[in-house]
């Protein structure tokens, strides 16, 4: 009788994690209708970001590899995306799918010598990497692709079918469409076999390689996935600002996708959008608390977080559901 009362309410808490899914979804559509100019633009950035923390957390969260330079995975997509619009006049879609493959690419080579450092080191290599990328964008090789210093400027993408909706609303319904996928993509990559191999190399890599697990070949595409996502992220931002420069991707941009990881919760998939909504919105509201002294209190928010929220936000997950599974049991 336990394990059936256990059952049905283990049932009743997934159930309710679907409606809150398909709340969130719904509201998240119909947002275009109601918000306009900066509140949807705002809106949109936040699945911008959520979808790069996504990524960092495939990598951090689940094969446990420490990265401080994903800012230059999402300049990488960024870039590849404006130059694909800009110069080759590429379809937008197609330029958001080449932009994910190009930095899937460029994430797996960075891999490959990355898998003979671990911890700090690891971290140390990705720093550099993201401090040097705006100088290497500024290359005078480069600068014909890159425009150097002046950046390249990109349209947003038009709505199609001649719909009666502004390019704001359209690119938001584009992003959202993306964020969903994308979403889904980690949450099934993360389940599966795939997703069980690489906890298992970061929890105990000798025994994942007495499993049969290939450790190099996991950890390697780790980095390429989550370079992917960020690379889809940096596309996406570009035809959101429609303007990219080097300045725009200094080491901050690694530094806030790592703190919205971090908010969120290392290994919890939703705390992402949480993080996003961190990292964004803190900043502003910290700078209309005190101009002069904003970072101090955008800091003092992040160590209370992490004072009170160790493992972010997913540390409120737990005890929201907790609390919902004791009241259907009492109910039942």
């Amino acid at each position: 009788m336990k394990e059936k009362i256990l059952h049905q309410g283990r049932d009743i808490s997934s159930a309710t994690k679907v409606f809150m899914v398909m709340a969130m979804l719904v509201l998240a559509a119909v947002l275009p209708v109601f918000a306009k100019g900066f509140v949807l633009f705002q809106a949109t950035q936040i699945m911008i970001f959520a979808i790069a923390i996504l990524g960092l957390n495939l990598l951090v969260g689940f094969s446990g590899q420490l990265s401080l330079g994903h800012g230059a995975f999402f300049a990488v997509g960024a870039y590849a995306a404006a130059i694909l619009m800009a110069q080759f006049e590429l379809h937008y879609v197609l330029a958001i799918v080449a932009a994910g493959i190009i930095t899937f690419v460029f994430g797996f080579l960075f891999g490959l010598p990355a898998l003979r450092l671990e911890g700090v080191y690891l971290a140390m290599a990705t720093f550099s990497l993201a401090v040097a990328m705006p100088q290497v964008i500024k290359l005078s090789v480069l600068e014909h692709w890159t425009g150097g210093s002046q950046g390249i400027a990109i349209d947003k993408p038009q709505a199609p079918f001649g719909l009666s909706i502004n390019e704001d609303q359209w690119l938001y319904l584009i992003t959202l469409t993306a964020t969903s996928v994308l979403y889904l993509v980690a949450k099934n990559i993360t389940s599966s076999r795939t997703g069980l191999a690489l906890l298992a190399v970061k929890e105990n890599p000798l025994a994942a390689r007495a499993m049969g697990v290939n450790e190099s070949v996991y950890k390697t595409l780790a980095f390429g996935l989550s370079a992917g996502f960020n690379g889809i992220a940096g596309s996406l931002s570009a035809m959101a600002v429609q303007y990219i420069a080097p300045e725009s991707f200094t080491f901050y941009l690694s530094a806030a996708i790592l703190v919205g990881l971090v908010v969120g919760g290392v290994g919890w998939l939703p705390g992402a959008f949480f993080g996003a909504v961190f990292v964004l919105l803190v900043p502003n509201l910290a700078e209309s608390v005190s101009k002069g002294l904003s970072g101090a209190v955008y800091g003092g928010f992040l160590i209370a977080m992490i004072f009170f929220m160790p493992s972010g936000l997913s540390t409120c997950r737990h005890f929201i559901f907790d609390r919902l599974q004791r009241k259907s049991r009492h109910s039942l």
